[in-house]
């Protein structure tokens, strides 16, 4: 089992990995036949952009409150998002695929929001704002 992240930076990495499989989940329903004809499909698809794009890529944080905060701001619509894609897979596939990626959405959302609660116990250093 891992150990929890204890600083701003460790817990941002650990969201990152996270956000692998969002993003992975992500691309799988975007380009999935089914997407075409299910506007609650690609709402979803766009909902899990949305939180992507808006921590942006790892690579780039040069202020770990910053990505914090946003990430704070968008688990719920992250959230929301994972809810109604479990809600609604049956009735877009059956298919093992569409079930698995219902899964790892949950595990990787969970994990996310996990973390970002971490977060929150944490003490602000100084220049932390």
């Amino acid at each position: 089992m891992h150990q929890s992240p204890t600083d701003p930076l460790s817990i941002i990495r650990a969201i990152d990995q996270q956000v692998a499989h969002v993003w992975m989940v992500r691309t799988f329903l975007k380009h999935a036949d089914e997407s075409e004809d299910d506007e609650e499909l690609r709402d979803i698809v766009r909902d899990l952009y949305d939180f992507i794009l808006a921590v942006g890529p790892l690579n780039e944080v040069d202020d770990p409150s910053g990505y914090l905060k946003m990430a704070k701001k968008k688990i719920g619509k992250l959230k929301r998002a994972t809810a109604l894609y479990e809600e609604i897979q049956p009735e877009v596939s059956g298919h093992t695929n569409f079930q698995m990626a219902a899964r790892s959405l949950r595990l990787a959302v969970d994990q996310i929001a996990a973390l970002i609660e971490t977060s929150k116990l944490l003490k602000p250093r100084p220049n932390d704002t």
